[in-house]
């Protein structure tokens, strides 16, 4: 039976499927049948074949576990050279402004090691190590926060509509008050 993405199994899981394969391979040697061989490791008869496809074309290397599906395609060492590049910041790197998108962070990968990641692959690349994104403050650079503090404090209240004093009134917008 195949499994998507390696079936989710865990590192102890997929050595477990590897030891049935390789007991194959031992038994494929002394020449059983693929009917014997998967009956007594009860597997299919297809995984059998399967198997036994792989071994001649490859040998034993053929019915090896390939690892897992998720494995980090950056080293330790080159995420910590990531990280420094990061710390430098887009500017250096040839962007306009000062936000890592993950796109650019993915393009950066690419320029460095040659890695091709997708943009999902690399926000779960920076969540593994413990970075987030980042929201820009959307502020004009020309504010004056003085200016508008200013402006709240003694334009806002003059301009501001006085609310309507306390009166009888109807719920209805067509319909007068009755008395």
């Amino acid at each position: 039976m195949r499994y998507a993405q390696g079936g989710g199994l865990t590192d102890a899981g997929r050595a477990a499927r590897e030891r049935i394969r390789l007991q194959a391979v031992e038994r494929f040697e002394r020449g059983e049948k693929n009917r014997e061989i998967a009956a007594a490791l009860r597997v299919s008869e297809r995984s059998v074949e399967r198997w036994r496809r792989q071994w001649r074309e490859r040998g034993e290397a053929g019915v090896l576990s390939k690892g897992s599906p998720g494995r980090p395609r950056l080293s330790e060492k080159q995420v910590a050279k990531l990280e420094r590049e990061l710390e430098r910041g887009p500017l250096v790197h040839g962007w306009v402004d000062q936000r890592w998108t993950l796109a650019r962070v993915r393009t950066l990968i690419g320029r460095l090691f040659h890695v091709s990641y997708t943009v999902e692959g690399t926000w779960r690349l920076l969540k593994r190590h413990g970075w987030s994104w980042q929201q820009p403050a959307r502020r004009a650079i020309e504010r004056d926060d003085d200016a508008v503090d200013l402006w709240k404090k003694e334009v806002w209240p003059r301009v501001r509509a006085s609310r309507r004093s306390a009166a009888d009134g109807s719920s209805s917008r067509t319909r007068p008050v009755s008395r």
